[in-house]
């Protein structure tokens, strides 16, 4: 795998897993689409519920405000620009390397009648115009697709899209620190993600630093993964024949041995889940946001969205 990622090299990875057919992961994904952890406010919750509250969670921690410019970086089908600008009035913006999911966003975008504050794009985020700049901004589990050496670049990238004091949220997958190489990541680079490469937390975090972010708050939802990679498996057997017609049985297996594996791997700690807060760092007496992170949670205890 090359340390320095092309554009197309990239969007020939993203290709190759996304562009599947948006049928076949429409038969086990939640009714928005959302390809990535769910936030259980029930331990026992169900799939579709938990994944509304992860994309209120993240529009919560991004504190979006109506008329504010969001952009969501590697936006799947568009499921959580669509749900911010309607739910929050942003005017959001979601970019995508996959052609199937871009279509699928922009028929949804017309479907809802959003088309005045929020579009989606096939496109590499490192391709928006020169200039553009956003309020807030999320990566919802691209970091896994960045490469490790890159990560200064594509931090240091974000950073400059986004204005003075704004704020940004990455949300992704990391492995234990002291991890080592195995035939598990010899068959997810080779099968299910040829562009993936998953790092610790610690890292991570070190890198955003050095790039100049500040770190407001860090949040592990491995459980949550654990359980949303469970339920994922549990629509992948209940739809099983239609999935091997769709994608024949060698993809069919691929998949179903990749959702039990990571099942596993979150339940026992082997992988993790991290959503990082982080603002552009600025000299100030003030950085404009709550002391505490109550506003955040005090709705879900509520009950209210």
């Amino acid at each position: 795998m090359p340390k320095t990622r092309t554009k197309e090299f990239d969007a020939e990875a993203i290709s190759h897993h996304y562009d599947l057919s948006n049928e076949f992961y429409n038969l086990f994904l939640c009714e928005n689409m959302l390809y990535t952890c769910a936030y259980y406010r029930e331990p026992e919750g169900c799939l579709d519920q938990a994944q509304r509250d992860k994309m209120d969670l993240v529009c919560r921690k991004l504190r979006l405000s109506p008329g504010e410019e969001y952009l969501d970086i590697g936006c799947g089908w568009g499921s959580l620009a669509i749900w911010a600008a309607k739910h929050y009035g942003v005017k959001a913006t979601g970019v995508t390397l996959s052609r199937e999911q871009a279509e699928w966003g922009q028929a949804w975008v017309r479907r809802e009648g959003l088309g005045d504050r929020c579009q989606i794009h096939h496109m590499d985020y490192r391709d928006l115009p020169e200039g553009q700049t956003y309020r807030k901004i999320s990566a919802i589990g691209i970091i896994e697709h960045i490469g490790i050496e890159n990560y200064p670049s594509y931090f240091g990238r974000v950073r400059d899209r986004l204005r003075g004091g704004g704020l940004f949220l990455n949300h992704g997958i990391t492995h234990e620190k002291y991890w080592k190489r195995s035939s598990q990541t010899d068959f997810l680079e080779k099968l299910v993600f040829p562009n993936g490469e998953i790092d610790n937390i610690t890292h991570i975090l070190d890198v955003m630093e050095q790039e100049r972010w500040e770190v407001l708050d860090v949040e592990s939802l491995r459980l949550h993964y654990a359980r949303t990679c469970h339920q994922w498996y549990e629509n992948f057997e209940n739809n099983a024949e239609l999935l091997k017609e769709i994608v024949g049985e060698r993809t069919y297996r691929v998949y179903r041995l990749w959702l039990v594996c990571s099942a596993e791997c979150f339940y026992a700690g082997y992988l993790g889940l991290y959503q990082v807060l982080a603002q552009k760092h600025e000299i100030t007496r003030e950085h404009g946001l709550p002391s505490t992170r109550e506003d955040i949670y005090i709705p879900f205890l509520k009950g209210g969205a």
